[in-house]
């Protein structure tokens, strides 16, 4: 054999010897990093088949921010997370405080698998949607637990980053609060008769593309379904969003009204569109009831810790209605 073809083979031995390494070495237990012993581990069903992962991770990477929610609503820091554009921060309606020590890790569909590599992480979450294509890789540097995609299914890509994180117990508390939570706003908006009797909308105005009307298969909309609030009927729906142009913006009428902006006030056609007669005869802004909210939170704070912070939202926009 040529000594070209044994280098070649011994470079591909160790690739596979860094790989099973990686992902377990094929045993049901991985070695624990002190050496020797083995450390306990559970399996998780994902999206992408059964996963071995430490029974409490510690060093774990989030590739979405909704895993970033997950994360900190469990009272795990991340040792490492995606952003939504370069150099931005990572989710402001996070406490930053907690995240000052957290490494940006790439951009979210485009993580830096260099930069998580020497991160050294015993666990990876992220998703199907955004990151099909480095599933493998990811793998190779650690167990990587993927949701099938984010935003509607929050509460179940929770439970899957509670059951990977191994913490189902705080899980628990988590969703108990929030219910409370709605249960109490409910109540604050006049029960849940009355709540179904208000339309509520949500408007967000896009730079660069049309302005959206969210529908029922978004989170803002499965929070508006948890408070049994009413839907505008073209709004009531499955789907994303409903796109209008300036023109269209009477489609938008609800009884509440709350709208946020992504990009400028100007490129996004927020400052005209509001400005114009059809927005100014919406009902909910003849009531003073249209309210613009965090557009970052209401858009990125796909969780517990986010949901509970926009019901929050909702209710001081009312009260503040009231008086």
């Amino acid at each position: 054999m040529s000594r070209t073809r044994t280098r070649h083979l011994s470079v591909a031995a160790a690739a596979l010897a860094l790989l099973l390494t990686a992902c377990g070495g094929g045993s049901d237990e991985p070695a624990d990093r002190a050496g020797g012993a083995r450390a306990a581990t559970h399996t998780v069903a994902t999206v992408m088949g059964a996963v071995e992962v430490g029974a409490a991770p510690e060093r774990v990477v989030v590739l979405d921010t909704d895993a970033l929610d997950s994360a900190v609503t469990l009272g795990v820091t991340p040792v490492g997370a995606t952003t939504v554009a370069d150099r931005a921060p990572f989710s402001t309606y996070l406490p930053a405080g907690g995240l000052k020590d957290v490494k940006p890790v790439g951009l979210v569909a485009q993580p830096n698998l260099e930069a998580i590599a020497a991160l050294k992480p015993d666990l990876i979450l992220g998703s199907k949607v955004r990151d099909e294509k480095n599933y493998r890789a990811l793998s190779a540097i650690a167990p990587t637990v993927f949701s099938d995609t984010t935003g509607p299914g929050w509460r179940e890509n929770f439970a899957l980053h509670a059951d990977a994180l191994g913490r189902k117990n705080e899980a628990a508390q988590a969703v108990a609060d929030y219910e409370a939570h709605v249960r109490r706003l409910t109540e604050a908006l006049g029960g849940p008769a009355a709540a179904r009797r208000t339309t509520v909308g949500f408007v967000r105005f896009v730079e660069g593309a049309d302005t959206r009307l969210y529908l029922n298969d978004t989170f803002v909309g499965s929070l508006f379904k948890d408070l049994r609030v009413g839907r505008p009927a073209n709004q009531d729906t499955t789907g994303f969003s409903l796109d209008v142009s300036p023109e269209q913006i009477d489609k938008a009428d609800a009884d509440v009204i709350f709208y946020s902006t992504y990009g400028d006030a100007e490129k996004s056609k927020e400052a005209a569109t509001t400005a114009g007669p059809l927005w100014q005869n919406l009902t909910a802004v003849r009531k003073g009831t249209a309210f613009k909210v965090d557009d970052s939170l209401w858009m990125l704070g796909i969780g517990y810790t986010g949901a509970g912070q926009i019901l929050d939202a909702i209710g001081q926009s009312y009260s503040s209605a009231a008086r």
